[in-house]
C-alpha cells in the first residue's frame, strides 16, 4: 500500500469539494489532495448545456443509482442520476442557478447558530459568483469562479407561460435570487457563452496548476482512518491497487448527500446497530448518518403544442439539428446553449403557505423522463415539485464492500402536507396551461391526461410517475448543543472528531427551496473561511 501525506484531503470533486480544494490551496500555504472517483470532465457532453441528455445515462461520469423499492410510489425504483466526475453533479446538471429563499436559512440558524442565517451566507453566495445580468450589488457578485448568466434569448413558450401566470395574478420577477423568490420569469443558468459553467470549470482550471494541489481521479475512497477521536487518512483503490493518504491538519468530506454518509458508515460512523449488523468495527454510535434524507419530487405534466416551435421540433428533423448547432457554433445561442429548462415560477399553493412552496422548471421540449429521448411530436412540459417536503428518508449498507452502492429510501409523499402539494401543484399547472397566451399553444394535456381531475387520480399519477429532480440532501445535518442527531456542528466538523469536516448538501438541517448547486458551492466556500481562519 502506497502512501503519501498532504495537509488537507478533500473526498469527492463536486460542487463543494472543487470550491474547498481550490479555496484551500489558493494562498500556497498548504498541500492539498482532491480525490474523485470519476474520470476528468474530459466529454464535450458535459460542456455543452443541452449535452445534459447524453451525461444522465453516461456510466463513466454517472453513478447511474437506483432507490429502493418505494411503497409510496406503487413500489418503483427511482433512477438517481448522481455525478462520477470532476464537477460531480454541477458536471452534468440542469444548470439552474437558485440559491433558495432567506427563510431556508434563517431556520438553519436554529441548528447551527447566527452564522448560518441569510445575512451571514449571502456574502459566500457573492464570492462564488460572476453574475453577467444587471446586478444588484447587494445580492449578487461580479468576479467570482461561477458564472451565472441570466437567459437572454426569448422562447414564445415561455413568454406565453409567463403570460398565462401573470392573468392568474403571479408576478414577474427577472431575479429570483435578489430580494424575493416569489413570481414568474426566466431562470439564469450556470453558464458562460453557451458553455457550462460547472464546479470543475470555475475552481478547478484555475487552480489546477498549483504545485501545491494534487487532483487525484479514478480513485475510490474506502475509509477514512482514524486514530482514536482525529481522522489520520484516507485508504482508497485506483487502478486496482490499495493505496493511502495522510493528512497532517484534516480530512473533508465532500461526496454528497447519498456517498458522504456512506462512506462514513464504512468508517465505522454512523447507527451503531446497523453498522455492526455487516461486520464493520463501530467507532462511534452516530444515528444522524444516513438519516433525515430529503429530495424534491418532480411531477411532469406533457402538452402538445399547436406550432412546430419546439425543441422537439428541432431534434426530430436534420434540418432542425442543423440549424440548432449553427445557431450555437455562430453566436453561442439557441437550445443548445441553455440547457432543458427555460420558465421558471415559485408560488404558493397551499391557503396558509406564507412563502412559495411550489417550483416549477418549464422545458421547451418533453420526453418520458428527465433527459430521455424527446417525444416525436411537439410538446413542452411543465414540471412542478414541493420546495420543502416533510417526507424523510434514509441511506443505508447494503454491504461492507465499498464498491457496492448504499441503499436509497427516498420515501417520497409519506406525509399528508406532501400529498396535499403534490395535488396543488399539478392543478396550478393546470390552470396557467387553461388561460390566456399558453392556452392557445396547447393542442391537449398528454400526461396525465385531461380524463384524471379528482384528488386521487392525481396522486395516483403521481405515484405512478413522479420522480427526483436531483436534490438529495441532510443526511450528515448540523446541529449543536444535545442534539443527538446531528452529525456535525456549526463549523461542519464531525461532532466528536478532530480534524473531520463534512462540506456538501448532506449538512444542511433542511432542504433549501429550490436547486441545490449553488447552496452547495456556498456551503464550500463557509467550510473554506472556517477552516483559514
Amino acid at each position: 500500500m502506497s502512501q503519501v501525506q498532504f495537509d488537507y484531503i478533500v473526498v469527492g470533486a463536486g460542487s463543494s469539494g472543487c470550491t474547498v480544494a481550490a479555496r484551500l490551496s489558493e494562498n500556497g500555504k498548504f498541500r492539498v489532495a482532491l480525490i474523485e472517483a470519476g474520470p476528468k470532465d474530459t466529454s464535450p457532453w458535459i460542456h455543452l448545456p443541452l449535452g445534459y441528455g447524453k451525461t444522465m445515462w453516461d456510466e463513466r461520469i454517472n453513478w447511474k443509482l437506483y432507490t429502493e423499492p418505494e411503497s409510496n410510489m406503487n413500489g418503483r425504483r427511482i433512477y438517481w442520476p448522481r455525478g462520477k466526475v470532476l464537477g460531480g453533479c454541477s458536471a452534468i446538471n440542469g444548470l439552474i442557478a437558485i440559491r433558495g429563499q432567506a427563510e431556508d436559512y434563517d431556520g438553519w440558524a436554529r441548528y447551527g447558530g447566527e452564522q448560518w442565517n441569510y445575512r451571514n451566507v449571502l456574502p459566500y453566495f457573492r464570492k462564488s459568483e460572476s453574475f453577467r445580468g444587471a446586478a444588484n450589488p447587494e445580492y449578487h457578485g461580479k468576479n467570482g469562479p461561477i458564472s451565472v448568466d441570466p437567459i437572454r434569448h426569448r422562447h414564445p413558450l415561455i413568454d406565453a407561460f409567463i403570460g398565462s401566470a401573470n392573468q392568474l395574478g403571479i408576478p414577474f420577477n427577472e431575479d429570483f435570487n435578489g430580494p424575493s423568490q416569489e413570481g414568474v420569469g426566466y431562470y439564469s443558468l450556470t453558464t458562460r457563452n453557451g458553455m457550462r459553467s460547472s464546479a470543475a470549470v470555475g475552481y478547478l482550471r484555475p487552480a489546477k496548476g498549483r504545485a501545491n494541489l494534487e487532483i487525484v481521479t479514478d480513485a475510490l475512497v474506502t475509509k477514512v482512518r482514524l486514530d482514536g477521536c482525529r481522522a489520520q487518512g484516507i485508504d482508497y483503490v485506483r487502478g486496482g491497487r490499495k493505496m493511502s493518504m495522510d493528512a497532517r491538519r484534516g480530512v473533508i468530506l465532500s461526496a454528497g448527500a447519498v456517498h458522504t454518509p456512506h462512506l462514513m458508515m464504512l468508517s465505522g460512523l454512523g447507527p451503531a446497530d446497523h453498522i455492526r449488523e455487516h461486520g464493520i468495527n463501530v467507532v462511534a454510535d452516530m444515528p444522524g448518518v444516513g438519516a433525515n434524507l430529503q429530495d424534491h419530487l418532480q411531477l411532469r405534466l406533457i402538452y402538445r403544442c399547436s406550432k412546430p416551435i419546439t425543441t422537439n421540433d428541432d431534434l426530430n428533423s436534420l434540418i432542425g439539428k442543423v440549424k440548432i448547432g449553427l445557431q450555437w457554433l455562430l453566436t453561442r445561442t439557441g437550445p443548445l446553449a441553455v440547457g432543458i429548462n427555460q420558465g421558471a415560477l415559485f408560488a404558493k399553493v397551499m391557503p396558509d403557505a406564507a412563502r412559495p412552496d411550489v417550483q416549477f422548471h418549464v422545458a421547451t421540449l418533453s420526453a418520458d423522463m428527465a433527459g430521455g429521448k424527446v417525444h416525436p411530436f411537439s410538446g413542452f412540459t411543465l414540471s412542478v415539485c414541493q420546495l420543502r417536503p416533510e417526507s424523510r428518508g434514509s441511506i443505508r449498507l447494503a454491504s461492507a464492500d465499498p464498491r457496492v452502492q448504499p441503499l436509497i429510501y427516498a420515501n417520497y409523499l409519506d406525509t399528508e402536507l406532501d400529498r396535499q402539494v403534490a395535488v396543488g401543484g399539478v392543478r396550478l399547472a393546470r390552470r396557467i396551461a387553461s388561460v390566456g397566451p399558453l392556452h392557445r399553444f396547447v393542442t391537449s394535456e398528454e400526461l396525465p391526461g385531461e380524463a384524471l381531475e379528482s384528488e386521487e387520480d392525481i396522486l395516483d399519477f403521481a405515484r405512478q410517475s413522479g420522480a427526483t429532480i436531483f436534490h438529495p440532501t441532510s443526511t450528515c445535518r448540523m446541529g449543536q448543543g444535545d442534539d443527538k442527531g446531528a452529525v456535525v456542528g456549526p463549523d461542519l466538523r464531525v461532532r466528536g472528531f478532530d480534524r473531520l469536516w463534512i462540506a456538501d448538501c448532506s449538512v444542511m438541517p433542511s432542504i433549501v427551496s429550490g436547486n441545490t448547486n449553488l447552496p452547495a458551492i456556498m456551503i464550500g466556500e463557509k467550510l473554506s473561511d472556517l477552516i483559514l481562519n
